[in-house]
């Protein structure tokens, strides 16, 4: 049987996709999310979010405030789904940071954001807001730690659905000769540093990387 580990644990209904595939899952948690004691500034509507755990500190936060009156520019359709599901209008949508920039500084230039992020957030981001005058200020409200685990065997697959995940495997262990299902470019361009054998999500989300890793093994059965 073709084996698969993911280095997030699945929710039932993602497990579900796998349990009539023929295809064995092993997962662990390879990262741990750590929400920091912070204080938001009251004087920003603007918020930047380009995680799920970002827009989880802000709501841990912002408890007593009216969200309804907060506007969100986001990456994602999971932070966008949490945004709208607490009330919190959602301006802009895009798949990854760089657009979400080049979209800021295009049509809100004169307006202020806050960016909420965690200790590994990229740089692209606030490279072409700073570039274009965007007046923005960041702030760190989460950590995320690395959980390494020894796998004394090689998987057929693995599925990645971040960078760090992949850093946290690779302390521990090789990719080898398993294929990196990954789930977005930037997954992708940590993975090439260990694999050329990566395949890439369709849509940057957890069931599409499932869905890919299941598609591939069943074709090449």
């Amino acid at each position: 049987m073709k084996t698969v580990l993911s280095t997030k644990i699945l929710s039932p209904s993602q497990k579900e996709l796998f349990l009539n595939s023929g295809i064995g899952l092993v997962e662990y948690n390879a990262l741990r999310i750590e929400f920091l004691d912070i204080t938001l500034p009251l004087d920003y509507q603007n918020y930047i979010f380009t995680s799920k755990n970002a827009v989880k500190a802000f709501l841990k936060h912002s408890k007593k405030v009216d969200l309804s009156d907060y506007k969100a520019f986001c990456v994602g359709e999971k932070t966008q789904a949490l945004l709208e599901e607490n009330g919190i209008k959602v301006m802009k949508i895009t798949q990854n940071a760089s657009d979400l920039a080049d979209f800021i500084a295009k049509n809100h230039q004169n307006e202020a954001f806050l960016f909420l992020c965690g200790n590994w957030r990229r740089e692209e981001l606030p490279k072409i807001l700073s570039k274009n005058n965007v007046r923005y200020v960041e702030m760190e409200a989460y950590r995320t730690h690395l959980i390494p685990k020894k796998f004394n065997r090689t998987f057929d697959g693995i599925l990645f659905f971040s960078p760090s995940g992949i850093k946290s495997y690779i302390q521990e262990n090789s990719i080898s000769k398993s294929l990196a299902f990954c789930i977005g470019n930037t997954t992708q361009t940590e993975a090439k540093k260990h694999t050329d054998q990566i395949i890439i999500a369709n849509k940057p989300t957890i069931e599409n990387v499932l869905v890919q890793a299941i598609k591939y093994f069943k074709k090449n059965d």
